[in-house]
């Protein structure tokens, strides 16, 4: 007799099985089925709603403006979008996490907050000693956050070529992945400078900045530097398709290369979107013409994308509200509509939600190293699990309560999927629109060691 029986339509990164049922004992999935279900204490009956792995959202920032979400707000809003681990940046304003002590701070800190469980990326700054990678490993740092262009010279900083180099070196003796944001930063100042040149002010001077060669161009160094050092590398964030056939050229090549879609470049475009939002959907790299969506939805379809994530940022509208499109900073919150935006889309499209199973879960804790209790409906893994039911709803920010900003790209825009219920490790921290868990009841995932 299992403690627990979930009955639904059940998805896995390879099948969806209809009248299927998830056991649970514990905390830990004991096996799931199809098919005439074995005896449990507590059996709930989802009908056809989905049963999916709880989602692993693994570029999120928690920190990026004083004052705001924090992990309490973060992990409210995950639990709510169906996301059970989220795996947080390093570039937290005043306290960029570039070594073991400030990434034990940050977990320390997020673990008496966070209502789901969360994993660390961290980092380093010019000048700093390679010393600090080793460390930060050994500390449980998920991943290790580069970045080809300089945001900010102190919160989020470039690293040069050779450094680069060097900092693959140091991750590659880890068994780590090394993720590096994506834009050339000598072509995207040049072009900065002609926007502003030529007084370019709206919607348009985002894109006209930071054109699809500014990624690609970041990105072969990336992959090369990946080839040239035998460390895995991970590009955070393409918004390009030529993006996606570099990668995939990689991989088939040998190299540990992997790409991510955030959820913004396969739901917006600039013509329609960016035109009508300005500086609310200002992100980098920015959202791209219909055509590119259209293309990166091609290499989805065909396995060239590795991961779908948010790359959550709630800033608040007064970041956001600049009439000067470039003034504005760049990010926008999608932590509690990921799921059902990536889910409208898949059904929309007539693709399978084997997708959602795969690029939500399994493949960020392959990312993470966290696959014996991260990342799938699979025995003797945490029971993180998402239930998606079908409802044709209208997504009104200011009324779920669950995020710390009341704006969102996506106010307004119509969903076939909702979030019914979330649970992580065994337990409901999401059912009935209310949020269950309470702060301190996440915790700190390491990666497990190779």
């Amino acid at each position: 007799m299992h403690d627990v029986l979930l009955k639904g339509t059940v998805v896995t990164p390879s099948a969806v099985l209809e009248n299927g049922w998830v056991a649970i004992d514990g905390t830990k999935i004991s096996r799931l089925g199809q098919g005439t279900p074995p005896a449990a204490q507590d059996i709930r009956d989802y009908g056809e709603s989905l049963i999916l792995p709880g989602g692993i959202d693994a570029q999120v920032h928690s920190r990026s403006q004083k004052g705001q979400e924090d992990f309490i707000w973060t992990t409210r809003a995950a639990a709510a979008g169906g996301i059970t681990t989220i795996a947080d940046m390093p570039y937290d304003e005043g306290f960029l996490v570039n070594t073991a002590d400030r990434l034990k701070q940050k977990a320390a800190e997020a673990g008496e907050q966070a209502r789901v469980d969360f994993a660390l990326w961290g980092t380093i700054a010019p000048g700093d000693s390679l010393h600090h990678i080793g460390e930060m490993a050994a500390a449980g740092a998920c991943g290790f956050k580069f970045s080809t262009f300089g945001t900010d010279p102190k919160r989020f900083p470039r690293i040069p070529a050779d450094l680069l180099a060097r900092c693959f070196d140091a991750v590659r003796e880890t068994g780590l992945i090394a993720g590096v944001h994506n834009e050339d930063d000598e072509m995207v100042r040049a072009r900065l400078a002609q926007v502003t040149e030529a007084g370019i002010t709206d919607w348009r001077a985002h894109g006209l900045s930071r054109p699809p060669l500014t990624e690609t161009l970041a990105m072969a160094q990336i992959y090369e530097t990946a080839a040239g050092t035998g460390c895995a590398a991970h590009v955070v964030h393409c918004s390009v398709a030529r993006g996606y056939a570099l990668c995939a050229s990689y991989r088939q090549q040998g190299f540990e290369t992997t790409a991510e879609a955030c959820i913004h470049y396969l739901v917006l475009d600039e013509e329609h979107d960016v035109a009508r939002l300005g500086g609310r959907a200002k992100i980098n790299p920015p959202i791209r013409p219909r055509a590119q969506v259209e293309g990166l939805w091609h290499h989805l379809a065909a396995g060239n994308v590795t991961v779908v994530s948010t790359d959550h940022v709630s800033w608040s509208l007064t970041r956001k509200s600049d009439p000067d499109m470039l003034k504005n900073a760049s990010g926008a919150p999608s932590l509690e509509v990921i799921y059902p935006l990536f889910l409208t889309e898949l059904g929309r499209r007539n693709l399978s939600w084997t997708h959602a199973a795969r690029l939500l879960a399994e493949n960020p804790a392959r990312l993470f190293r966290l696959t014996s209790r991260k990342g799938g409906l699979a025995a003797g893994r945490d029971a993180d699990i998402t239930v998606a039911r079908r409802e044709d709803w209208i997504y009104d920010p200011k009324a779920s309560g669950h995020a710390f900003e009341d704006w969102s790209p996506y106010e307004g825009r119509t969903l076939d999927w909702r979030i019914a219920e979330t649970w992580l490790r065994g337990e409901r921290i999401f059912a009935d629109d209310a949020i269950l868990a309470k702060p301190g009841h996440g915790r700190f995932v390491k990666p497990e060691q190779p």
